[in-house]
């Protein structure tokens, strides 16, 4: 049976010029209602993933997201926010896009459509079998992505796609096939709408969660995030004055001595 991608099937709406304003948000809004319970229907992959990875992390791996166009994009955005989120180093999570860092802002003719390079880029990293290569394609069918987890396979890392289409040929190369079926686009073919809302939903899961078994996370606070204006040095402030009960001042050295909330409190309680 020849493989359908629902992701580019004709929109449930038509005429969409001829539509007002608020017609058009509600209707991208009833759309994106869908996304969520997509996303909750793959809980049982999306979980079998950060056990596995946070398995692989406690001895040292790495985990990598690869895509192409909005797909790549998210990835590297998902990975750009774990060091000052969660205070750790850039080269835990690491995000490739096809195309290269200028890719995140221009297209690249051709860029999604070689095979091999995906394997080339993740070479450059030195990739071991405790690394984790998550392969992000809505269309299912990314040549820079269906060769990059081919090939990590190949050499012992653990592999998953995150796609909107069921049975695509992302799924079937790598080892965890999390399927986020939305249907159509509202303007039909857009992946960057649902399909990317989508993947935000589950690279969110999947790193935020492995981020609070790895320890990073203490009761619901960013106990490790790095103090990079002063925003967040007042919230880390504001923890220290909660958990430690100190004056807010004194917290506030605290917490800049030390430069971190983590640091700060088993400082304080190691004196």
């Amino acid at each position: 049976m020849a493989f359908v991608k629902i992701s580019e099937q004709p929109s449930l709406y038509d005429n969409l010029e001829k539509k007002s304003v608020h017609e058009l948000l509600t209707e991208i809004n009833q759309e994106d209602h869908k996304v969520a319970d997509a996303v909750q229907q793959a809980i049982p992959q999306i979980e079998r993933l950060v056990i596995g990875i946070v398995e692989r992390m406690k001895k040292g791996g790495r985990i990598f997201y690869m895509g192409a166009g909005t797909s790549g994009r998210l990835g590297v955005l998902d990975a750009s926010e774990i060091p000052p989120t969660f205070g750790m180093s850039p080269g835990w999570i690491i995000g490739l896009i096809a195309g290269g860092d200028t890719a995140l802002r221009n297209a690249v003719e051709n860029a999604e459509d070689d095979t091999e390079q995906g394997w080339k880029d993740l070479q450059e990293y030195n990739v071991t079998p405790l690394d984790t290569v998550i392969g992000i394609a809505a269309s299912g069918t990314t040549p820079y992505v269906i060769g990059a987890l081919r090939d990590a396979r190949a050499h012992g890392c653990l592999t998953a796609a995150i796609t909107s289409n069921p049975d695509a040929p992302v799924s079937e190369v790598a080892e965890i096939a999390i399927e986020m079926i939305v249907g159509p686009e509202y303007v039909t073919g857009s992946s960057r709408m649902k399909s990317g809302t989508g993947q935000k939903l589950i690279c969110n899961m999947i790193s935020t969660a492995v981020m609070i078994q790895m320890g990073r996370v203490k009761g619901n606070k960013m106990v490790n995030m790095q103090l990079t204006n002063q925003k967040l040095v007042d919230r880390g402030t504001r923890w220290l004055v909660e958990e430690l009960k100190l004056p807010y001042d004194d917290a506030k050295r605290l917490l800049l001595l030390h430069g971190s909330v983590k640091a700060a409190i088993d400082a304080y309680r190691d004196n």
